[in-house]
């Protein structure tokens, strides 16, 4: 890999030719320069911010006609269409006041268009405003996003849940790559830190055109963390601690660009004894350890830009079995526990020609988990390794029609040597093929796709026929045909319509095909079943919204129907004093929606409220309810802005009440969940001591210590509470 990547790089570069560069300056409707505006051209991967004196510069840029697009929280966002032939080009812009937003460009989606010119709704939330909620974990932060919710084992392991979807329905990427770590597993959670991620990025319905199986019902698309700009070095530390858990995550990272050459390293720790409940208890071996590097070598020039990647995250997990017994502050794990290494590689290449561009992505995972019963003795021990690979090809533009054509590929094995099986030694390989093309007219934008998939999955006979794991070998191919149709329109000047229809598929996983024993996470017995279909959905996503310079309104709605949904059901039986649950599927729909306001009144420029309501219902075609299914949710979150003189900048206060409603709908060994209502505190800003500049928050989270139960808990079945009142202060400042 090493050789391939130094290869690419110096045969480009000495192709490298014309050095096309752009300057300029940024300013306000009444001429004064705007310092630190995003400068971006999306498409080419190049980017930089504009100085105190409002200037910028963008150096070795390919030839080619590129839109450039001018960003700045508090300004309306401004794109420009450029065509750059050798040659310097000057640039100036003005940018409009335009409290509210800042649109984002979004990377998940095909043409990485800006959110307003997109024709799907995608949630995009950067990290940061993750962190200032005072969240513990990168899957709690995100379920503050309308629509999205966790599966959660405690404060450790949390699973995405997507509009009732979760597990192998909902794909993850990470660093660019599909991130493959056992997630057919309840126990299971996403193994990805917060720090070191820039943003991400949600789809919200079936992503199968785009990124094959497994998307059907959504993707969180993580984006890394930046680079310096160009001749820039960088350093920061940051810090954060939590009452509840006893807990701190201390980050540390550098930075540091040429004109052409990048280069990023961050490490992080992260540690938490028992999470206590309302009533003082700590519950018994909650208690969990991570520690994460990620590493970054960038190059680039007029006809190439290419990035390598690495992340290693260790997770030493407890597994709480026992309820709330031992009472202990310690955090080091004790027995069940879960001890997981998880390697990222990838490696990502962008090829500029006169008039078209093609992206080369690698990936390699490595996922090496083992779980402990009672001694340092693995009872579980999987490997799993996974190769991806993604090229796209952005054909030359045909009027006002761009074109990509792709391919995509994974090749995995999965190995044991453990004293219990899972699931069997095997190998899976996916291949699929896409084009997809966007049209705009007027203020209209029309996009399609088409796509084929095949997954083949062969597996390795083990143990003795009649008894606890014992696996017949399987040879699977499951293939797929997949589609998409979207429309956007401006209804009014600030009022747009999108409306997307879209089918996709996931094959079933190996858990699914071929389970054989008892699954000590979920304490229960299960039978697999190797005559598994596709599930195949179509879904219908209709999104409403308006934006002005101080008011936002949005609807969401959605219907999504699955054939052959796969899930797990009680057969009547007992092995071994252990219910026996059978993987079965039948048709199933889902439905519901989210909707929200923002009100930024006039002249109280300083005040920021916000509201969203979401919901989500999933019934099988015969009546009865799925499981996992989230609880309705009403979000109501009030944020005041100020400054104190010249210490304290960007200051905020908030005020979050989180009402979730009770839980009738529930699946057929679940039980009902009552609702409850939490209130959170936030204070933060930037502060400025002589000559230290540092950022900060102070949250508390449950500040009335109410003692509830999520329905999505897996804990709930034991009755035991959520997370009790926590108070979390997090520092962060430039070394």
């Amino acid at each position: 890999m090493k050789s391939i990547y130094i290869t690419l790089l110096i045969g480009f570069s000495l192709v490298a030719n014309a050095q096309n560069k752009i300057v300029g300056t940024v300013s306000d409707k009444d001429n004064k320069a705007l310092p630190n505006v995003i400068v971006s051209i999306p498409e080419i991967h190049k980017e930089t911010i504009s100085d105190t004196d409002g200037k910028y510069v963008l150096n070795n840029l390919p030839n080619g006609t590129y839109k450039i697009i001018f960003s700045s929280v508090g300004y309306g966002t401004q794109t420009l269409s450029i065509a750059i032939a050798g040659s310097e080009i000057t640039q100036n812009i003005t940018l409009e006041d335009n409290i509210i937003h800042m649109d984002e460009v979004i990377v998940s989606t095909a043409f990485n268009k800006l959110q307003s010119q997109n024709v799907m709704k995608v949630e995009h939330e950067s990290v940061k405003s993750l962190q200032q909620k005072g969240t513990a974990t990168l899957v709690e932060g995100l379920a503050t996003i309308p629509g999205v919710s966790q599966v959660s084992t405690g404060t450790s392991i949390g699973k995405p849940v997507i509009r009732g979807l979760s597990g192998n329905r909902v794909l993850v990427y990470s660093q660019g790559v599909r991130l493959e770590n056992q997630q057919f597993g309840e126990e299971h959670g996403l193994g990805l830190n917060d720090a070191g991620v820039e943003s991400v990025e949600v789809i919200k319905g079936p992503a199968s055109l785009l990124y094959g199986s497994d998307a059907l019902g959504g993707v969180l698309y993580f984006n890394p963390e930046k680079f310096a700009n160009p001749k820039e070095f960088k350093a920061d530390f940051s810090q954060r601690v939590f009452s509840n858990t006893l807990g701190s995550n201390t980050s540390l990272g550098v930075k540091t660009s040429t004109e052409n050459w990048k280069y990023l390293a961050r490490g992080s720790f992260n540690t938490h004894a028992d999470y206590q409940i309302a009533d003082g208890d700590r519950v018994t071996n909650t208690r969990y350890n991570e520690a994460d590097l990620k590493a970054g070598i960038g190059y680039s020039n007029s006809s190439l830009s290419s990035v390598l990647r690495y992340n290693f995250n260790k997770l030493d997990l407890g597994i709480p079995e026992n309820g709330i017994s031992e009472q202990s502050t310690s955090h080091s794990t004790v027995f069940p526990k879960q001890a997981v290494y998880n390697h990222i590689l990838s490696l990502h290449n962008n090829f500029y020609f006169k008039n078209s561009k093609l992206d080369a992505d690698l990936g390699y995972i490595f996922n090496d988990r083992s779980e402990f019963a009672d001694s340092n003795v693995a009872s579980l021990h999987m490997k799993l390794r996974t190769l991806n690979y993604d090229l796209k090809y952005y054909l030359p533009k045909f009027g006002k029609v761009e074109t990509i054509i792709g391919i995509q590929g994974m090749h995995q094995t999965n190995k044991n040597s453990g004293q219990e099986l899972l699931i069997p030694d095997a190998a899976t390989t996916d291949f699929g093929v896409f084009g997809t093309a966007n049209y705009e007219f007027g203020k209209n934008v029309l996009q399609a796709g088409l796509r084929f998939d095949n997954r083949k999955i062969n597996s390795e006979t083990h143990g003795i026929i009649g008894q606890e794991s014992y696996f017949a070998a399987i040879d699977k191919s499951f293939d797929s045909f997949n589609a998409s149709l979207g429309y956007k329109t401006n209804l009014a000047d600030d009022f747009t319509l999108r409306l997307n229809i879209a089918s996709g598929f996931r094959a079933p996983n190996l858990a699914e095909l071929t389970s054989n024993g008892v699954h000590e996470g979920s304490n229960r017995y299960e039978i697999g079943n190797a005559n598994l279909k596709n599930e195949q959905n179509l879904q219908t996503d209709l999104n409403l919204e308006y934006k002005s310079s101080h008011f936002e309104i949005f609807a969401n709605g959605f219907y999504n129907h699955i054939n052959n949904y796969i899930f797990i059901s009680p057969n009547g039986s007992v092995i071994n004093g252990n219910n026996v649950y059978d993987y079965v599927q039948a048709n199933a729909k889902l439905y519901g929606g989210e909707t929200g306001i923002h009100f930024h009144p006039h002249p109280l420029d300083w005040l920021h409220f916000t509201s969203s309501y979401e919901m989500v219902i999933g019934k099988k075609d015969n009546g009865s309810n799925l499981p996992l299914i989230p609880a309705n949710k009403w979000n109501n979150n009030f944020k005041g802005e100020f400054e104190l003189k010249n210490w304290w900048k960007e200051g905020f206060a908030t005020l979050n009440i989180e009402s979730t409603f009770a839980q009738n709908n529930n699946g057929e060994f679940e039980t009902k969940t009552s609702g409850y209502t939490l209130i959170n505190l936030g204070l933060g800003g930037k502060i400025n001591i002589n000559k230290a500049t540092f950022n900060f928050n102070l949250n508390v989270n449950n500040v009335l210590d109410k003692r509830y139960v999520s329905h999505l808990s897996r804990l709930k079945s034991d009755g035991i509470p959520n997370i009790g009142r926590n108070v979390i202060l997090g520092i962060n400042f430039a070394i």
